[in-house]
C-alpha cells in the first residue's frame, strides 16, 4: 500500500513515524513534508493550495490513502475534491470542517443543541464591539471566527486588552474578519479530548493537556502549543461519559440535520468546571502537539485504524494504548511567536541518540545539502514515554541541552500540573 500525508508540522512527521511501523504499506509521500519526514518518506513540494496538482501526482502515483493534516486544506474542501476522484481520504469534509473553520457556526450548533458552552456576542465591527465592552465586566475571551492557527484567542484582563485584540483582528491579523466572537471567561482547567470517526461510529482517541502559553507559568502570547503531557489529569469515567453524551453525540446530530457526517479526527477543546464540561472550540484534526504526545502510546496500527475510517467500519477495530505517561516539549526560534529569523542551521542535531520511549518530530524544519536548518516559529518536538511524568520530563530536557542550539527556546515546565 502506498500513503500520502498532507502537511508539513510535527503532527504530520508524528502521523508518518506511526504508519511507518505498518507491514501493510511500503511507500509513504508527504505533500511537502519537512526534514524529519524525508527520512522516512518521499516528500513531494506541491504547493498544498493546488488541489488539482495534488490529485494528479496522488492518480500518477497510485497512492491508495490520504491523510490531511492540518486545518486550512480541510476548511477548504480538500476531501471533497480528491473523493470526487475516487481517492481514499482521512479527514471532514468541507461542510463539517466548519466546526474549525468558523467559530460562529460552532456556537450556532451550541445554542441550537443545547452544547454547554460559554456565553457569547457576535459582533462586526471597532465601534459595535468596543461599545459592548465598555459596560461589561472583565476578564472575557474574544475570538477572530476564522481560522489562526491557534493564535486568535484573546484572555483580556481590561478594556485596554481588549481594544488591542479587536483592533488586531478587525484590522486582519488573521486575514479578512466579518465577525468576532466575545465570550464569558469559565473559571476552571483546560482539557484536550480527542476522537476517531468513520461518519457512523466514533471511538475516543485519547486525552491531553496543551500549553499554549508561551512564558513558564502560563504566562505571555498565545501559540499554536509548546508542548503538552497525555493523559490529561482531569479525565474520569465519569467525565468522559459527560462529554460524550452532552458535547460530541449533539454535534453529530446537529451535522447529519445539516446532511453531512464527521470522518476523521475530532479534537474537543474543553473547560473543566467542577467536574463540567463546556466546549472552548473544535478542531477538526489532531491537535499539534498533542498529535506528537498521543500517538506514541498507540499499539494499534494506525493504517488499520485509518482504512477502517474510510470503509466505514471502525466499530471493528479494537484500538489499543500504552498505560505510559506521555511528556511533549516543543524547541521555538528565539522570538516565537512574533517575529524571528530562518534558516538557521540546526548543528547538533545528530548528536541526539535516542533511546526507547524517546520521539524526535520534526515542525519547521528543512533539509539542504545534509544539513537540517529552521524555517518556522515552532521547530521540533521532543516526546519521551515514562511511568512518571517527571522522568519523562527530564529525558526530553537532557536531549534538549545536548541540541544546545543557540537559536531556540523552550518552556521547562510543561506538566507542572501534573508534576510535585
Amino acid at each position: 500500500m502506498k500513503v500520502g500525508i498532507i502537511g508539513s508540522g510535527g503532527r504530520e512527521h508524528a502521523i508518518c513515524s506511526q504508519l511507518k511501523k505498518s507491514d501493510k504499506i511500503h511507500e509513504i509521500y508527504c505533500f511537502p513534508g519537512n526534514a524529519g519526514t524525508s527520512k522516512i518518506a518521499k516528500n513531494v513540494d506541491i504547493d498544498l493550495n493546488k488541489f488539482e496538482e495534488i490529485k494528479k501526482y496522488i492518480l500518477n502515483q497510485n497512492i491508495n490513502l490520504i491523510v490531511v493534516g492540518p486545518e486550512k486544506p480541510l476548511v477548504d474542501g480538500l476531501v471533497d475534491y480528491l473523493k470526487k476522484s475516487k481517492i481514499d481520504v482521512f479527514g471532514p469534509n468541507k461542510m463539517a470542517a466548519q466546526l474549525e473553520g468558523s467559530k460562529i457556526f460552532t456556537k450556532k450548533i451550541c445554542e441550537k443543541y443545547k452544547i454547554p458552552t460559554a456565553k457569547f456576542g457576535i459582533f462586526k465591527n471597532i465601534n459595535e464591539t468596543t461599545n459592548f465592552l465598555k459596560n461589561t465586566s472583565f476578564p472575557v475571551v474574544i475570538k477572530a471566527d476564522n481560522l489562526a492557527s491557534g493564535k486568535g484567542v484573546y484572555i483580556c484582563k481590561d478594556l485596554n486588552e481588549a481594544s488591542t485584540a479587536i483592533e488586531e483582528i478587525f484590522n486582519g491579523k488573521f486575514g479578512k474578519a466579518e465577525n468576532l466572537l466575545i465570550e464569558e471567561y469559565l473559571d476552571g482547567e483546560e482539557m484536550s479530548f480527542f476522537s476517531i470517526h468513520d461518519g457512523k461510529n466514533f471511538k475516543c482517541f485519547g486525552t491531553a493537556q496543551d500549553h499554549k502559553r508561551v512564558l513558564e507559568g502560563d504566562n505571555g502570547k498565545n501559540t499554536g502549543g509548546m508542548g503538552a503531557y497525555s493523559p490529561s489529569r482531569l479525565i474520569n469515567k465519569e467525565l468522559e461519559k459527560k462529554i460524550i453524551d452532552k458535547i460530541i453525540k449533539p454535534t453529530l446530530k446537529g451535522l447529519s440535520n445539516l446532511n453531512t457526517e464527521y470522518q476523521g479526527f475530532l479534537y474537543t477543546g474543553l473547560m473543566i468546571v467542577k467536574n463540567e464540561p463546556y466546549l472552548i472550540e473544535y478542531n477538526v484534526r489532531m491537535g499539534d502537539p498533542e498529535c506528537q504526545t498521543i500517538l506514541p502510546k498507540l499499539e494499534t496500527d494506525l493504517f488499520d485504524i485509518l482504512i477502517s475510517c474510510c470503509k466505514r467500519k471502525l466499530n471493528e477495530i479494537d484500538i489499543k494504548w500504552s498505560n505510559k505517561k506521555s511528556l511533549c516539549v516543543v524547541v521555538c526560534s528565539k522570538g516565537y511567536p512574533d517575529t524571528f529569523d530562518k534558516n538557521i542551521e540546526i548543528e547538533n542535531i545528530n548528536k541526539i541518540d535516542l533511546q526507547d520511549n524517546e520521539y524526535l518530530f520534526h515542525a519547521g524544519t528543512k533539509i539542504e545539502n545534509g544539513k537540517i536548518y529552521a524555517t518556522g516559529g515552532r521547530v521540533l518536538n521532543f516526546t519521551s514515554l515514562s511511568d512518571d511524568f517527571l522522568k519523562a520530563r527530564e529525558s526530553i530536557i537532557k536531549n534538549i541541552l545536548k541540541l544546545d542550539w543557540s537559536n531556540g527556546f523552550f518552556r521547562k515546565d510543561i506538566g507542572y500540573k501534573v508534576i510535585d
